[in-house]
């Protein structure tokens, strides 16, 4: 198993490329399409899904690059993870995730912090980062049982899709969450909205996660490398 403090810079290093890339193309979509947010959308799309592919295939088997608290949440609740590794695992995403903000703001010459002012709240904004969460989690879950190899592919493509069909361009991630409030972008959101945003991933991850045991039948873990 690789060593706990090789994994958590993992986690780290993966998250704050993560935000870097989700922020950063946002930036940039918004630029080069003339404040066309639909174009906008599309790139930050892309470019997520992009990195988010690249980051699993490299960090899947140092840290199983959940990039998540979600995510690493279910792992603990299918014995993948201890109670210490989990706390490991979310503080390191959390700065990586602050990280990653920071670096996309210098990389376009912007504030280092600038407070989120991108009101995203109500209960469709909620439902969909409930349901943007339990599919993630699904395809995580019953991936890893049905086609390992596959999971990377699996991940981007979901995330993808899920920026459009959800109203709330699918955030399924707590710690990208709290990072995005300290950004005034286009990916941006209040930060008066992230608690609410936040117990609706994690409805979402318990969802997704009894979805998955009912369609397996069982919870067998599944050994990620480390």
């Amino acid at each position: 198993m690789t060593p706990l403090p090789r994994r958590l810079f993992a986690e780290f290093l993966g998250t704050a490329l993560l935000l870097a890339t989700v922020v950063g193309s946002g930036v940039m979509g918004m630029e080069l399409s003339g404040g066309n947010r639909g174009v906008a959308l599309l790139a930050n799309a892309g470019a997520t899904a992009a990195a988010l592919y690249v980051l699993i295939v490299l960090l899947g088997p140092v840290s199983g690059a959940h990039m998540n608290p979600a995510v690493s949440l279910v792992a603990r609740l299918r014995g993948e993870l201890d109670a210490r590794t989990l706390a490991g695992y979310v503080l390191a995403q959390v700065a990586g995730a602050v990280a990653g903000v920071a670096l996309a703001h210098l990389m376009f010459g912007l504030d280092v912090v600038q407070w989120g002012d991108h009101a995203r709240t109500g209960a469709s904004q909620w439902l969909s980062e409930a349901v943007a969460t339990a599919g993630l989690v699904l395809t995580i879950v019953l991936g890893l049982r049905q086609r390992a190899a596959a999971v990377p592919a699996l991940v981007a493509a979901y995330i993808f899709a899920a920026y459009w069909f959800t109203a709330s361009t699918s955030f399924a991630n707590p710690a990208v969450t709290l990072a995005r409030s300290i950004t005034r972008t286009f990916a941006g959101i209040r930060p008066v909205d992230v608690p609410g945003f936040v117990i609706a991933q994690l409805a979402g991850a318990l969802l997704g996660l009894a979805m998955a045991r009912a369609l397996a039948g069982d919870d067998r873990r599944v050994d990620r490398p480390q």
